[in-house]
């Protein structure tokens, strides 16, 4: 028995040393090596606590053959343990190594661990110069508290970086990103996508192109046609920067914030969004749009918008410097507006101006009630104006400390005045339809009704007075109020203008 187990040994130590010379680089061990003619010329079979290390890898087995010239190869059977320094360890029921090209292809039921992970599938290759993995038959991943799977991909060991392709999924306890797409690395928990990819979770949707999200901290740079969904808002752009568990986020080009309950659509190339606050601030072509029922809607352009709730938890927005409104029946300006969902009131400030068909209505201080989606009035204090031009140079004008418009289908159809009102109001031949005369009057109150946008009917009330003069002998001293202003020029012409 002494002397069979001193001839094992014996040819054991031959064959290592005809295999190193062979080979110069692969050492193998075995408690028994022989040569296998039968399988190929140069051909050793290898069994039992079967050893072979190549290029900084060591795998194990239970039985194996090796290939010398020219093939310079080794086959490995039953409990296949592969390790390759700290990086590596990978497990399967077979593997095939290739010296020349460092290629370990590893069959069945494969099981790779990493640093930071643990992979399963059914075939994997390995490249042990490039410590590079290779999957195209379906993986599973689990690294951390995140499940990741995909048809392809490759694993760098080196890196610590996984790179999946074709119907990429990794699920968080909180959210599952589905990817064409996705670089994951397993050291940083940092996750880069490629083409169309969705964030979903229980009260959140995320979708973009491009960008990166961190599983650990949730924040994440999303790009190209991003899209950002929570149960108040949508948010798109071209870019934002956000975090999950702060709502707070950053988004650069075309960006759009849109509220579904309150109709009410934001737009900028610049804003600051912190959804669990529920506020916004947009800049850089800040744009307004209130939605109305009508299949039209209002169009505000300012240098800033800043939107927050109130304590009631009501929509706010603020206008700031440069404010512009555009509607089909109505237009405006003011350097600043304030509209709250709370009483649907638009509030404009310094120097307003609103036009409504041929009116211009003005005053220092102007507030837009709506009704139903639509305008129900619109109220002016201190200095109220209402100027409509009849001619060159000829403008009908009404004037009070205050003044009230009436609107019925977003039309004006009456104006009240109280105080101080005064009128200049031009005359015209029904059947000729030319100018006759001007009347110039005063009263402390007075009511216009209107019809087609333009005055049809003016009621004086509290010690009226006044003039009518022939066209001709009408002194011009009376025929323009006191702070008369025209500004047509500024009006807004459509809803692309108000950035004029």
């Amino acid at each position: 028995m002494k002397k069979r187990a001193n001839l094992v040994g014996v040819l054991w130590l031959l064959a290592s040393v005809v295999c190193a010379q062979q080979t110069r680089e692969i050492q193998m061990s075995a408690v028994l090596m022989e040569q296998a003619q039968d399988i190929a010329n140069g051909a050793y079979r290898l069994i039992g606590n079967v050893r072979f290390e190549h290029g900084g890898a060591v795998m194990y087995c239970d039985s194996a053959y090796y290939y010398g010239q020219p093939r310079k190869s080794l086959e490995a059977f039953s409990r296949v343990h592969m390790v390759q320094g700290d990086s590596i360890d990978c497990y399967g029921d077979y593997l095939y190594y290739d010296e020349n090209t460092k290629l370990a292809e590893i069959r069945r039921n494969v099981k790779l661990f990493g640093r930071n992970t643990e992979l399963y599938t059914s075939e994997l290759d390995y490249n042990v110069g490039t410590s590079t993995g290779y999957y195209t038959r379906h993986a599973d991943i689990i690294s951390g508290d995140n499940k990741l799977k995909s048809r392809e991909g490759y694993y760098y060991s080196r890196q610590e970086m996984y790179y999946f392709i074709d119907s990429v999924v990794l699920q968080n306890p909180d959210y599952t990103i589905y990817s064409d797409t996705l670089r994951y690395y397993t050291g940083t928990s940092v996750a880069y996508f490629y083409g169309p990819t969705e964030i979903v979770g229980d009260s959140l949707y995320i979708y973009c192109e491009d960008g990166w999200y961190n599983t650990q901290t949730d924040i994440s740079m999303l790009k190209q046609k991003t899209l950002v969904k929570n149960k108040q808002q949508t948010i798109r752009g071209d870019s934002l920067y956000y975090e999950r568990l702060s709502g707070y986020g950053k988004g650069y080009g075309n960006i759009e914030l849109f509220d579904e309950e309150q109709n009410i659509l934001l737009r900028g190339n610049r804003a600051i969004v912190h959804q669990q606050h529920d506020s916004a601030l947009l800049t850089d072509n800040a744009q307004f749009i209130y939605i109305t029922g009508d299949n039209d809607s209002v169009f505000v352009h300012a240098d800033t918008l800043r939107a927050t709730p109130d304590s009631a938890g009501n929509r706010e927005l603020r206008a700031f410097y440069g404010v512009r409104l555009y509607k089909s029946d109505l237009q405006g300006m003011c350097d600043s507006l304030f509209y709250s969902t709370s009483d649907s009131m638009l509030r404009l400030y310094r120097e307003p101006v609103l036009w409504s068909g041929e009116n211009q209505l003005s005053a220092e201080y102007i507030e837009i009630w709506t009704k139903n989606r639509q305008i129900d009035q619109v109220h002016m204090q201190q200095l109220a104006f209402m100027i409509s031009m009849v001619d060159s140079g000829k403008y009908n004008q009404i004037k009070g400390k205050n003044m009230t418009g009436f609107f019925k289908n977003n039309e004006p159809y009456k104006i009240m005045v109280k105080g101080n009102g005064q009128t200049v109001y031009y005359v015209k031949d029904e059947k000729e339809k030319e100018l006759m005369g001007v009347n110039v009057a005063q009263s402390s109150d007075l009511t216009i009704y209107l019809k087609d946008k333009k005055p049809e009917n003016i009621r004086f009330y509290v010690k009226p007075s006044g003039t009518t003069y022939p066209l001709l002998m009408a002194p011009e001293e009376e025929l323009i109020l006191k702070d008369f202003k025209w500004v047509d020029q500024l009006r807004p012409k459509s809803k692309w203008d108000i950035f004029r």
